[in-house]
């Protein structure tokens, strides 16, 4: 029996980001002191942590100077290299484990692993040279899609490749290094599951959320997902597939195609809490952070209920184009949240906070939370 990591310990979190930022306040809500380690300095996790160490993710004495402060060491950014994660597991507990982030953080591993498990996923095939690209495409047909096999979220590394393009332009775009060719497949509309893992076994979710994206950037999530109940018990059913076959504990949200048919394919795996979990901070009795902490630290999983219906919107860079957006419009809305992630500059694309919205639908949150981003920079 694994001993719990209690309240007043320290936890270390790889990475610096939004998904730290809110893992932080939930652990530091329960007592816990937060540690945080990368390559920036005054960062949204910086900001709340009580200690921002920054370093190299090359500097493997730096991470185990790190790790050796520390009681138990998270991730909340899975590009970490797996050299740094085997020089924090050779000093303390590692959760969810590299191998973990091993598997989840290239394409092309990610595919084989969810493959030889027999869950579905879109037909694909490794690609490490344009003639590769020419022969596959010959089997995989157009429309398809060429994503780099390491480091993309967001939309970066891909390309999509149609009847008339160009394979050398697409593979120039996609990072001229091992990729990952998919075929393109009409959908119904994109779901996800976040769950977790606890250390003795223990599995939760929070449910099959639906993810309405623009740009291949997360733009609405509304929780919980108008799909057939048994579209959304399979997708809760794989999840669990996933994070057992994994040895997963922590968390980790696994992202689906649903095509025109109900049939459900794994897109992505992400090892750690997920842009489409946002919306459990305001909306279940224990978030996708509190989660992860609890899972890390060996202690009980929390209740995953959701109190109410809810939908939450990603507040881009963008916003900030015309000006400051007016948060006193949205913070005059009943039932609306906002979460700002503590960035000083605000670029198209980038992810500067969130909103959520709660109703008595997960459509009306949705429309909710539409318009009161909307309120943000109407004149």
């Amino acid at each position: 029996m694994t001993a719990p990591i209690l309240p007043g310990s320290t936890v270390g979190v790889l990475g610096s980001g939004q998904l730290g930022r809110m893992f932080a306040i939930a652990a530091r809500r329960m007592g816990y002191r937060v540690h945080t380690f990368s390559p920036d300095y005054d960062t949204p996790t910086g900001q709340v942590a009580d200690v921002e160490v920054r370093g190299s993710w090359n500097d493997l004495d730096a991470v185990r100077a790190f790790a050796s402060r520390v009681d138990v060491v998270t991730f909340e950014f899975e590009n970490v290299s797996s050299e740094s994660t085997a020089a924090a597991e050779a000093v303390v507990p590692v959760r969810p484990a590299g191998s973990v982030l091993h598997t989840t953080q290239n394409r092309l591993r990610e595919k084989r692993f969810l493959a030889g498990l027999g869950i579905p996923v879109t037909p694909f095939a490794a690609i490490g040279s344009v003639a590769e690209l020419e022969r596959e495409i010959e089997r995989i047909g157009r429309p398809a899609v060429l994503k780099s096999a390491g480091f993309g979220y967001d939309g970066k590394g891909q390309s999509k490749i149609g009847p008339g393009s160009d394979l050398r332009t697409a593979w120039i775009a996609a990072g001229s290094g091992e990729s990952v060719l998919e075929a393109f497949v009409e959908l119904e509309c994109e779901i996800s599951v976040v769950a977790a893992r606890g250390i003795d076994g223990t599995f939760a979710h929070f449910g099959a959320v639906r993810n309405d994206h623009a740009h291949h950037i997360l733009d609405v999530t509304t929780a919980p997902a108008a799909v057939d109940p048994a579209v959304a018990r399979d997708a809760v059913d794989i999840a669990r597939t996933v994070l057992e076959a994994l040895g997963v504990v922590g968390v980790l949200c696994v992202e689906f195609f649903v095509s025109k048919s109900g049939a459900l394919m794994v897109n992505e795996l992400a090892p750690r809490p997920h842009n489409s979990g946002h919306f459990t901070f305001d909306a279940c009795v224990t978030s996708q952070f509190e989660q992860q902490l609890r899972a890390v630290c060996a202690l009980p999983l929390g209740s995953t209920e959701q109190l109410r219906p809810a939908a939450m919107a990603n507040l881009l860079g963008d916003l900030w184009s015309g000006g400051a957006p007016r948060w006193e419009r949205v913070c005059a809305m009943a039932d609306v949240k906002l979460h700002l992630y503590g960035k000083a500059e605000a670029r198209p694309g980038r992810k500067m906070g969130h909103l959520t919205a709660m109703a008595a639908t997960g459509e009306e949150a949705a429309a909710r939370v539409r318009a009161a981003r909307a309120l943000l920079t109407a004149i």
